[in-house]
């Protein structure tokens, strides 16, 4: 398990590097001078050289690279052009916003989809499975941010249970940084839990029609027993590769749903770098993205080992 996990992460490591060398050169790609870009076409001669010197752009792409890379080595990603502070810091910020938005839409939708869709699988040729299946069909096909704003219009603005918009601290308020996220956590989970559901489903029904199950039925072991202490647990690979593709779009889908509810996570801050050209801190969020990414991967890797040694092997 030792050798495995070494080669996972070794893997993992150089996707980062690679996903900082991609980040890195489309900001460079970028057609024209930075510093003019930024400050706009009338800024003066001597402006457009002290953001050029400031940037670094005084220097080759290469040593520029090097710099950067061995800065967000030691967790320094620069400092942000619009906010005057360290990217690192800003980042830090939002996600104190982001990763509880994501984990708890992933969960909402990992305790809807895993027992709906075994559930399903198991009431094959019933109507509760073609039931389940039509509502997880409808509810993949409905945007995430249109959810939102119909949970805003009702459960915030005419019921008035949870705040329309905008976002608590923890360490202010836990009570009220719960019911802050609750909406945008529902609005971002249920539809995933819908695309989890038919997954889960399929895969469930896949195990239940190999020839191990159908000679544990012959032998006379009960449909429940089949099911959790066979089935589910053959299909658990396939699952913890759902849940793994749960997270990742969670956490890229947080981005408009941070936007429908004005939640100041990673999201806002990333298309607000956008709107103000600010290049430093859209190079950290992106490689943040893609480190995160990268190192869920890397977890359901190793999922994959535990649960099947065979996978250590191959």
């Amino acid at each position: 398990m030792l050798a495995f996990t070494l080669r996972r992460l070794v893997t993992a490591l150089i996707s980062v590097w690679l996903a900082s060398l991609v980040v890195f050169s489309a900001i460079i790609a970028v057609p024209g001078d930075p510093a003019a870009i930024i400050l706009g076409l009338n800024a003066s001669p001597e402006a457009r050289a002290a953001l050029s010197a400031k940037l670094g752009l005084d220097v080759p792409a290469p040593q520029r690279y090097a710099r950067w890379l061995g800065g967000v080595v030691t967790g320094d990603f620069g400092e942000s052009i619009n906010y005057q502070a360290p990217v690192g810091r800003l980042i830090r910020d939002r996600l104190k916003v982001s990763v509880p938005l994501s984990l708890g839409a992933a969960l909402v939708a990992t305790l809807l989809a895993i027992p709906l869709g075994i559930f399903a699988a198991m009431r094959r040729g019933t109507l509760l499975d073609p039931l389940i299946t039509t509502l997880s069909q409808v509810g993949a096909a409905v945007p995430s941010f249109w959810l939102g704003l119909i949970f805003i219009l009702y459960f915030g603005v005419q019921l008035k249970w949870f705040p329309a918009g905008g976002f608590t601290p923890f360490d202010t308020d836990p009570v009220k940084w719960f019911r802050s996220l609750t909406l945008p956590v529902l609005a971002l989970g249920l539809g995933q839990a819908a695309v989890m559901t038919r997954m889960t489903r399929a895969a469930m029904l896949d195990v239940l029609g190999q020839d191990f199950v159908r000679t544990a039925r012959a032998k006379g072991v009960g449909t429940r027993s089949v099911v959790l202490k066979h089935a589910l647990r053959n299909a658990m690979v396939t699952i913890i590769t759902i849940l793994g593709l749960s997270l990742t779009n969670v956490f890229i889908g947080s981005i408009v749903i941070e936007q429908v509810f004005a939640l100041p996570g990673m999201g806002r801050l990333a298309l607000t770098a956008i709107g103000t050209r600010d290049f430093p801190l859209l190079q950290g969020e992106i490689l943040v993205y893609a480190a995160t990414i990268v190192a869920l991967g890397f977890i359901v890797d190793l999922s994959y080992g535990l649960l099947d040694p065979r996978i250590r092997y191959a």
